[in-house]
């Protein structure tokens, strides 16, 4: 399975945010969508970076008020993205290496979709189930 049927299931919709933008704004649009984590971007377009709940927590921890401070001072820089060609198998090994929870798709250098952790669990729940009724049509069959 690829990384273009998980945003066939779930769509093609990205939440970015301004570099420029307060951490207060973040706060809000990651609330207003329900997400755990915004593509950085200056243009809607571009991947400048990838700024999620954890960053937010580690600022207020550091920070007392942490409301002004700008996205691009909390932000991930070196963003992991894939392609919509890529494995469902090839991103669940990425996210576990390296211990992320949302990867942006990019095809040519242009943002196209996020694919979440939650996304590719769900995604592969649909294929064991699928697997399970298969085998067991194949036994009482």
């Amino acid at each position: 399975m690829k990384i273009n049927d998980v945003l066939r299931g779930k769509g093609n919709q990205v939440v970015t945010i301004s570099p420029e933008a307060t951490v207060t704004e973040l706060l809000a649009l990651l609330a207003e969508h329900n997400v755990g984590a915004l593509v950085v971007s200056a243009d809607g377009t571009s991947v400048a970076g990838i700024v999620s709940e954890r960053d937010v927590v580690r600022l207020l921890n550091r920070t007392p008020d942490a409301g002004e401070v700008r996205v691009n001072a909390i932000m991930t820089s070196e963003v992991h993205t894939c392609t919509p060609d890529d494995l469902i198998d090839n991103l669940m090994r990425l996210m576990t290496d390296r211990r992320i929870r949302h990867v942006p798709v990019v095809v040519d250098g242009a943002l196209t979709g996020i694919v979440s952790i939650g996304d590719v669990v769900k995604t592969r729940i649909g294929e064991l189930e699928f697997e399970r009724e298969q085998l067991s049509n194949y036994i009482s069959g």
